[in-house]
């Protein structure tokens, strides 16, 4: 059995993509781009604002790129806050987690205002005494940092923790730590959660294999 089993948020905890896709793509529309879902998945989702929009809007000043940031955000967070519910499964696994013991974290690239919003709507602030924030670490995701610097502050070493991703760059830090990681394909299809490094994919927390995974004596 694992010490530590370790969450991104996003996607994972809870289903935000198809929100942020909305609010980022009305957004950018203002500045006569365009995207997809297939614009999105590729320099959009996991990643850090800091890096998002640099790349998609290049023209912005740094200036007008965090007052874009901080828009988004908000909107984000205003929409959020009759939006959000638990990926199926989740609630029963964390009070077996707590019943078990175990030591748990979120670690995640989304901003800090919005990780903290995120997981008091879901009346989660309190289940996870560890949030990992990758704008506050050196470098985010897909850097191993973020996973790094959790199991730092769990006490934990790779062997001994199990991590649930559901975006490339999040499967790529969290392999790049050193942790088994299991895929959740809320965002992402399976085989690119496979081609980023994931050993096993699931659809939600519903699926048998996570207790298989987690009461494993290996």
């Amino acid at each position: 059995m694992k010490d530590a089993i370790l969450f991104d948020l996003d996607g994972t905890l809870t289903n935000t993509d198809d929100l942020h896709f909305e609010v980022w793509q009305a957004l950018v529309r203002e500045y006569g781009l365009e995207i997809d879902q297939a614009f999105y998945d590729r320099h959009v989702s996991g990643r850090l604002n800091k890096d998002i929009i640099p790349d998609i809007l290049p023209q912005l000043s740094a200036e007008a790129a965090l007052a874009l940031s901080d828009r988004k955000e908000a909107e984000f967070r205003r929409q959020a806050a009759t939006a959000l519910v638990p990926l199926p499964g989740l609630m029963p696994l964390l009070a077996w987690i707590d019943a078990q013991g175990l030591k748990k974290s979120v670690v995640t690239n989304a901003p800090v205002e919005n990780a903290y919003f995120t997981l008091q709507v879901l009346d989660l602030k309190e289940r996870f005494p560890v949030v990992v924030i990758g704008e506050q670490c050196t470098f985010g995701k897909p850097h191993p940092m973020p996973y790094q610097v959790s199991l730092e502050r769990l006490g934990v070493s790779p062997e001994q923790a199990l991590v649930f991703e559901d975006s490339p760059t999040g499967i790529q830090s969290a392999v790049g730590a050193g942790l088994f990681t299991v895929g959740i394909a809320s965002t992402h299809a399976a085989n690119v959660l496979y081609d980023s490094g994931a050993s096993v994919v699931i659809t939600d927390f519903t699926d048998p294999v996570v207790m298989q995974l987690l009461q494993d004596k290996r």
